[in-house]
């Protein structure tokens, strides 16, 4: 075996919306075949399991105390990810059986912040099935907030994969220096943003990152398309009414340490992207500049990173 070298799979794909089952059973199947190729570390994009909530630009839901809103983020919540109670067994048993690493987006409702409340997470899982981290997005992007909690820096945390360190963040969070810096630090060297998808967010951050980290910078989307939402799901009459063709075309993608694509966008179609990432190519591109190591100055700029997982009340005593 190579440590050197890492074979990396993106899977691109529309998630069975809102049902966790299904979703849980085509996110296996792809762990499945991405091992069957050759893969050793799988991807897949933001909150695809169960999927992300597409009906709030369409439902007008920054609507207060509205029925609509409320039926539909109760639909949401009930289909999301409670890691405590096992809904993640699954996929860690599919990552432990196949001996690949997954990065995951999903609607976390964590039973320590009452159940109720969902977040927009990232979960690694390594390839023993056991789950390394999970990231809650620090900040949910525009109407987002309407349903995402914002989460802590607990899971700002970089693992290691071969001789390889890989970390992730959520979306928009790829936008912001200091979550990025926060990664970087630990010495990251494959840098993933998974995305609910869309070009638009992926073809040039993609490059920008692995430019300003020296880095392999992957990105990985979900599809979703009118006719991926379900005919039975409440109020959808109202989410068709005004509901694009097409919602999120994908643009998975991987960039080089060197900002070239190793693999360039893709749109409009569920496939299974592979690659085999160099590590070399990683310590070449740092000879002239490292983020974190010879081109840093600590001594003058520091970041302070609070992994405090955040919860309302701490008991002490019996």
């Amino acid at each position: 075996m190579n440590d050197e070298r890492l074979t990396v799979a993106l899977a691109q794909i529309a998630p069975i919306w809102l049902d966790r089952q299904g979703t849980t059973k085509k996110i296996c199947a792809y762990v499945a075949d991405a091992a069957k190729q050759g893969a050793e570390f799988i991807c897949f994009g933001e909150t695809i399991l169960p999927g992300y909530p597409f009906w709030l630009d369409l439902t007008q839901g920054s609507r207060f105390n509205d029925d609509v809103q409320k039926d539909l983020h109760a639909y949401y919540v009930a289909q999301g990810v409670d890691i405590e109670a096992g809904d993640l067994d699954s996929i860690c048993e599919a990552a432990k059986q196949h001996q690949i690493a997954i990065m995951l987006g999903c609607l976390e409702r964590p039973s320590d912040r009452t159940g109720y409340s969902v977040y927009c997470s990232c979960v690694y899982i390594n390839a023993q099935g056991e789950i390394g981290s999970v990231h809650r997005k620090l900040m949910p992007t525009y109407e987002e907030r309407l349903t995402w909690a914002p989460g802590d820096g607990h899971g700002l945390r970089t693992h290691g994969l071969k001789n390889f360190r890989v970390g992730g963040l959520n979306c928009w969070e790829n936008w912001m220096p200091l979550s990025r810096a926060a990664l970087y630090a630990q010495g990251e060297d494959v840098h993933v943003g998974i995305w609910p998808g869309n070009l638009r967010n992926t073809e040039d951050l993609t490059r920008f990152i692995a430019k300003e980290g020296r880095s392999f910078s992957i990105a990985v989307s979900g599809l979703m398309r009118r006719q991926d939402f379900p005919s039975d799901f409440p109020h959808i009459d109202k989410i068709l009414e005004r509901c694009p063709d097409i919602l999120a075309n994908g643009g998975s993608c991987i960039a080089n340490p060197d900002g070239t694509w190793l693999i360039e966008p893709v749109i409009d179609q569920e496939c299974l992207l592979l690659a085999t990432l160099d590590k070399n190519e990683v310590r070449r591109e740092r000879q002239n500049f490292d983020v974190a190591g010879h081109y840093s100055r600590p001594d003058i700029t520091r970041l302070v990173v609070n992994r405090e997982r955040q919860t309302l009340v701490r008991f002490e005593g019996e």
